[in-house]
């Protein structure tokens, strides 16, 4: 069978590009490996850990937050197999939809391993052990990631578990030991927290969410160690006892030292993801790898073989899925003949704790790294009426702007619905908007994303509520 295009994978980057090629006139097939279309996204990743993340949230509300309200509901009784229930029907939802949107635009789909013989022919490999090959003239590889090993540390997903073993506990872990202070350890833990765990964070480096904004960073660490969280920073595990009843945890000083044992229920590794590209026969189709064994591209998202692309969590750049969706749709366009772009200086990142953390742009670490001159301007939620009339003034919006120009370079918000926010300053940055623009735009009141206003006008120190 012939084709215009072949997708391997169908997470949101390669669904994604795959839909856009039909719509440009292609004769398009996806190749997926799982049983069900949407990758780790949608079934072990961004989807069933924001259900979690949101009837934990209910959970924690209803025993916190409601009595203060006057809304008197009882002691709320936790039932996790419903809650689980909640969060697979959400997965469910999702994946099914991804399925309606290939046959809405005629796109073929075949379950199995794809494995490219050479440019312009693929082969699947079926579960049966059945295969067959597939010919096109373009080829986007969309395989994305999986979750990195931690050496010496055997993930069983019961005991010591990945975050897909975290989506699906059937029990809440007394004591819960989370490798790794990034976005992931850091949700997955918040979850657990919220439902009865302790959480313990152990982190190599010296801050958590390496990446994002310094005061962001320091902001969160201070909400979440006030929400329960426990942090050892510059430190790493060195081994798990799994022999007794509750796991033994070597964890010692980064730079080397004594070291201490911490018992555990639960270990989650969650130190990062790694691309996804084992299998693919990328050596054999003289396919280039970096050192980190992502597949190079260049600015078109074109690999070194003609008619072969590679997207997403494949390739260089932030593991994100809505990243992913933009280079799927550039890829698709590209191919087509079209002007495809992806502006990799206006990705919104987001943290789905609470509060949320959300960034978009340069941080003010990689300003001053860049020689960069720049105004800061900083609004506290605590200044912001709906936030203090719903008691929710945990954090702050800050806007870094050039100190010539006033263009807006990035903004970091830690606040309720911080991920909802961000994107009016990523709108604004992709128009190359100035911090007096925002400053200059009416914003209805009361609303949070005043404080986005207020930090626009502290740019040139003007806040009228601080």
């Amino acid at each position: 069978m012939s084709y215009d295009l072949i997708v391997i994978g169908s997470g949101p980057g390669g669904y994604v590009c795959a839909i856009r090629a039909a719509q440009l006139g292609m004769k398009v097939a996806v190749i997926e490996k799982n049983p069900t279309f949407g990758g780790t996204c949608l079934n072990i990743g961004c989807i069933p850990s924001k259900a979690l993340l949101q009837a934990s949230e209910r959970f924690e509300e209803a025993t916190h937050m409601l009595p203060k309200m006057g809304v008197g509901v009882g002691k709320p009784k936790l039932d996790l197999p419903t809650m689980m229930k909640f969060k697979d029907d959400g997965v469910d939802g999702n994946v099914k939809g991804v399925a309606f949107l290939f046959k809405k635009n005629k796109i073929d789909s075949f379950q199995g391993t794809g494995r490219i013989l050479g440019a312009g022919k693929v082969e699947v490999k079926g579960t049966d052990g059945k295969t067959q090959t597939l010919e096109a003239k373009n080829i986007v590889i969309a395989t994305g990631s999986d979750v990195a090993k931690l050496k010496g540390i055997d993930i069983d997903e019961k005991r010591i578990i990945s975050s897909t073993g975290a989506l699906a506990l059937d029990k809440v872990p007394e004591k819960l030991l989370v490798i790794g202070a990034g976005v992931i350890g850091l949700e997955l833990g918040s979850v657990w927290r919220r439902l009865g765990s302790q959480v313990t964070v152990v982190e190599f480096l010296d801050r958590i969410v390496p990446g994002m904004d310094g005061d962001i960073a320091k902001s969160f660490q201070r909400i979440l160690e006030k929400q329960g969280v426990t942090f050892k920073l510059s430190s790493k595990v060195t081994g798990v006892d799994t022999s007794g009843k509750k796991l033994k945890v070597q964890v010692e000083p980064a730079a080397g030292g004594k070291a201490e044992t911490i018992e555990a229920d639960v270990v989650l590794v969650a130190i990062g993801r790694v691309p996804y590209t084992e299998g693919l026969g990328l050596k054999e189709a003289g396919v280039e790898l970096d050192q980190r064994g992502r597949i190079k591209t260049d600015a078109h998202l074109s690999t070194n073989v003609k008619g072969i692309y590679a997207i997403g969590d494949a390739i260089a750049g932030p593991m994100l899925a809505h990243k992913a969706e933009d280079e799927g749709v550039a890829a698709a366009e590209t191919i087509a003949g079209q002007a495809g772009h992806t502006n990799y200086d206006v990705i919104p990142s987001v943290i789905y704790t609470f509060p949320e953390v959300a960034s978009v742009g340069k941080t003010e670490e990689e300003l001053k790294a860049a020689g960069v001159a720049y105004n800061i301007g900083k609004f506290p939620f605590t200044a912001n009426g709906r936030t203090k009339v719903n008691q929710t003034t945990d954090g702050f919006v800050k806007i870094l702007a050039d100190a010539k120009t006033d263009r807006i370079l990035g903004g970091h918000i830690i606040g309720a619905e911080a991920g909802e926010m961000i994107h009016e300053i990523a709108v604004a940055m992709e128009f190359g908007g100035a911090a007096e623009d925002v400053a200059r735009t009416c914003h209805a009141h009361p609303t949070r994303s005043e404080a986005i206003k207020e930090a626009a006008m502290a740019v040139a120190k003007r806040a009228i509520h601080m």
